[in-house]
């Protein structure tokens, strides 16, 4: 049936201008109302359609004679139904539902016109409710559609305080009519009342409206004839008739058409909004007979005495000073609307507060200011549909104000947070103003403005709201541009409230964004403030972009024990923009306020447990020591940085060690254990000897006297080594014996041949940094040098110095090879290769003596045994010598 009915409309300027939905969301006597949206704009309206095949279809088996006379009363309610819209047109009052777009006919015959908002009409909600209460509660059988195109059912309430604030409007659509227009409306029902988007309710329902008696008002509307409408056609739907059960009995019985018909009316709809089920006192059943009946008895006739006829029990208020004025029979006694307006029943501080909003306007600014204030404290007794349609819609148009733009905010905040539909309050209506007033009208005028900036600080501070009620993508939409600007803004309370609300802001942003958009704003703000107090929220900032805690508290797990809580990755900065943008901006500190270096302190503790061990070697440690020298710091403070320092030093050291162990165990080949002479040369290890038992150790003797190495000890002379029976050798080594440039080889036998050492023996100090010392001559003719008689001397000197007679009978270790003397022998033919390790130039007399041996005062040197090997002798005597 509802499809058929828009197919019938079809190709209208409406229909062409408007997207409607497929069915209906309610319905208010012979209107189907249905939602829609204006094509051009998007904005929401609501479309009346009365469909005239839903009249027909009533006569389809009359005849012919029966046919005419029915199309005749169709056409005349088809005729009281245009009436009904163009009185909408003519009648304009904020309690009277506004039209949009006239009346149009369709092509079927039907009517249709565009008007505001409206969820439904009361009819439909008292009936709703009877049906909930008679099937335990059932949900409502409508379904809306939100902006984002979720449907979801209808929920509307009829509690006191919206009776209250209904009745209360339609008094003033009557006192309107009854006053200013001078008329009358003639069929006051619950299909004559709908409810709109702010929980309104509007007066509607003209077909019947008609010029009062006596009135000199003006009108163009055309008057009713009492005894036309009283003929009830059975034949017509009875929502196209006059309700008899909300008909004052000025029209029945008295066939008066006056103000105060619509008056005694409004006490019966007063009564139905309380009764059980919602009806009428009065139920004639459509029936003349039956109505003129019900008023010959007082029993059948709703007074004070039967309680109104009221199966529930009424408002003390109503039922004592309202009702007993409007249900009367007398209409001298009836009050008006403006009386009703003013009655006790109206005097609370919710109804008070409602009145006072609609006439908000009208007040003067100190009126406001005051208003706004007590707001506040009186919110929470308001039912919830009233503060979510009725309230905050009417706030929300009072943000243009910017001298209460920082108590209309709390308000607005208090309202989401009592609110158990919270969430679609705040994205419907709350969240786009906010955009509007700090985003959108901020970049129009960039001078600093105190209201707006008191505004913001509520904002600031009721972020946590926000961020609650939103999602991901509508908060980095709508909610952190003005994040961005109140950083950006120029007042330094502004920045510091807003770097404060980071805390609720991470959770809900995504890592992209807070490292693309969110970091470089408050980045840029902390590198361009002068402000120390900026400064330090900065890194408390940062503090927290890094994933740790925002409070600062104490307990950083300096001691190893405490464990500190880590936020989600998702929510905080990655490690290279760590250690490549928020360290650098640390470095470019340049105060050294103790504020500013322990917030500092802070934030390197964050990021040395993050960043790479050899960036916190070479970046994090050095400007830590730097900033705990700072001349301003207390022991306290200073000891703070030590502790800091110590730990990431630790990790440093643990992280190095574990990396050079897993090398070492890596390469898995022999430990050869170097040499520990490394002095100041580099560690080279040329003076150490290698492992092949005693085939290095050279016999002195042999070398001072230019013995040959390998020469047999039968020569004639006295070796060290005939003096030591105990002396054990190696079996497979062949010692050598080392021979000098000046030495004379052996004449019995060649020398023993053996691989040439890589690296020289030196006697002193690190001698193979030196060249080879050769004299100018080395043929066999030549001269062997006078020195064999100084040598002498310096052995035997030697010898009585370190306790060692002739026979060398004390046992020596059998990796000692003694040295052999070899006095008198001729130096080694010119080309012949050296035997042994030639000796150097002495180093600088710096030079310290070579390990194994120790400095005996001027008289030389004592070698001792080191390792199981022979130790070089020192030189520097025997350079003295030469």
């Amino acid at each position: 049936m509802f499809s058929s009915a828009l197919k019938s409309i079809s190709a209208t300027n409406i229909t062409g201008n408007y997207s409607i939905a497929p069915s209906p969301v309610s319905v208010a006597g012979p209107w189907k109302i249905y939602d829609a949206k204006k094509k051009s704009t998007g904005k929401a309206y609501s479309v009346f359609v009365f469909d005239r095949r839903s009249l027909d279809s009533h006569g389809n088996s009359l005849g012919r004679s029966g046919a005419s006379s029915f199309r005749s009363a169709v056409d005349e309610v088809v005729e009281r139904l245009k009436k009904e819209a163009s009185s909408l047109a003519k009648l304009r009052h904020p309690s009277i539902l506004e039209l949009v777009e006239p009346v149009e006919e369709t092509r079927g015959g039907g009517l249709q016109f565009v008007t505001e908002a409206v969820t439904a009409s009361l009819a439909s909600v008292l009936s709703e409710k009877d049906e909930q209460e008679s099937s335990g509660g059932r949900a409502s059988r409508y379904v809306t559609e939100d902006n984002d195109g979720v449907r979801r059912r209808r929920e509307l309430e009829i509690d006191e305080l919206e009776i209250q604030k209904g009745l209360l409007q339609l008094s003033k659509a009557l006192e309107f009519l009854h006053e200013n227009a001078g008329l009358v409306h003639g069929n006051l029902t619950p299909d004559a009342i709908v409810i709109n988007a702010k929980s309104d309710w509007k007066m509607t329902g003209l077909s019947f409206c008609s010029p009062a008696e006596n009135s000199t008002k003006p009108t163009s509307i055309q008057g009713i004839n009492l005894h036309e409408v009283f003929n009830m056609d059975p034949r017509l739907p009875r929502s196209v008739q006059l309700n008899l059960d909300f008909t004052s009995p000025d029209f029945v019985l008295d066939n008066s058409l006056t103000p105060s018909a619509d008056m005694f009316s409004l006490g019966l709809l007063c009564v139905a909004l309380y009764n059980s089920p919602h009806r009428s006192p009065l139920e004639s059943h459509g029936s003349l007979s039956s109505y003129r009946r019900l008023f010959s008895s007082s029993t059948s006739t709703p007074s004070s005495s039967n309680g109104f006829l009221s199966s529930r029990p009424l408002p003390k208020d109503m039922s004592n000073h309202v009702l007993p004025r409007l249900i009367t029979r007398r209409p001298a006694q009836r009050m008006t609307a403006r009386e009703f307006q003013q009655s006790e029943y109206f005097d609370n501080v919710l109804v008070s507060t409602i009145r006072f909003l609609d006439s908000f306007p009208e007040k003067t600014p100190n009126e406001k200011s005051q208003f706004m204030r007590g707001l506040n404290k009186v919110l929470p007794s308001f039912p919830k549909s009233v503060m979510e349609k009725k309230i905050l819609p009417a706030l929300l148009e009072e943000l243009k104000n910017r001298d209460l733009l920082s108590l209309i905010l709390q308000n607005v905040f208090k309202i989401i947070e009592l609110l158990p539909s919270a969430r679609r309050a705040f994205g419907d209506k709350v969240r786009p103003a906010l955009k509007n007033i700090f985003v959108v009208n901020a970049k129009q005028g960039q001078e600093k403005d105190p209201a707006r900036d008191a505004g913001l600080m509520v904002f600031l501070e009721h972020l946590s709201v926000a961020a609650e009620h939103s999602s991901g993508k509508e908060f980095k939409d709508e909610i952190l541009p003005v994040i961005l600007a109140a950083i950006e803004c120029p007042t330094h309370a502004i920045i510091d409230v807003a770097m404060k609300t980071l805390p609720a802001v991470l959770p809900v942003l995504d890592f992209t964004t807070i490292k693309n958009e969110l970091f470089p704003v408050v980045a840029s703000v902390f590198s361009r403030t002068n402000s120390l107090a900026i400064k330090v929220r900065g890194l408390q900032a940062f503090v927290v972009l890094c994933g740790g805690s925002a409070d600062g508290a104490t307990d950083d797990g300096l001691n190893g024990l405490a464990t500190e809580k880590k936020t989600s990755s998702s929510s905080a900065l990655d490690k290279y923009t760590m250690q490549e943008r928020i360290v650098p901006l640390i470095k470019g500190i340049r105060t050294k306020e103790p504020a500013v270096m322990m917030a500092a302190l802070n934030v390197l503790r964050i990021v040395g447990q993050v960043a790479d061990a050899e960036f916190v070697a070479m970046e994090i440690l050095p400007l830590l020591w730097g900033m705990s020298l700072g001349p301003l710091l207390d022991l306290k403070q200073f000891q703070a940085f030590m502790e800091l320092i110590k730990t990431l030093s630790r990790r440093v050291e643990d992280e190095q060690t574990r990396k050079l162990q897993e090398t070492s165990l890596a390469s898995n080949g022999p430990a050869t254990s170097p040499n520990d002479d490394f002095i100041s040369f580099g560690g080279l290890t040329g003076t150490a000897p290698d492992s092949r038992n005693g085939t290095d150790e050279n016999d002195f003797e042999a070398l001072v006297k230019g013995r040959s190495f390998g020469a047999s000890p039968g020569n004639g002379a006295v070796s060290w080594d005939e003096a030591m029976p105990t002396a054990t050798k190696s079996s497979t080594s062949t010692p050598q014996t080392p021979s000098f440039a000046w030495s004379t080889s052996s004449g019995s036998r060649p020398p023993t041949t053996q691989p040439t050492r890589t690296g020289p023996v030196t006697a002193t100090p690190d001698l193979t940094r030196f060249s080879t010392l050769a004299p100018s001559s080395t043929h066999h003719g030549s001269k062997p040098r006078p020195v064999n008689h100084q040598l002498a001397l310096f052995i035997s000197a030697s010898s009585q110095a370190m306790g060692i007679d002739s026979d060398f009978a004390a046992p020596r270790p059998p990796s000692l090879q003694p040295p052999v003397f070899n006095h008198g022998q001729p130096p080694p033919p010119p080309g012949a290769p050296s035997a042994g390790p030639t000796i150097r130039p002495p180093p600088a007399p710096s030079a310290l003596p070579p390990p194994g041996w120790t400095n005996m005062g001027s008289s030389g040197f004592t070698m001792t045994s080191s390792g199981g090997t022979q130790q070089k002798s020192g030189l520097d005597q025997y350079e003295s010598l030469i």
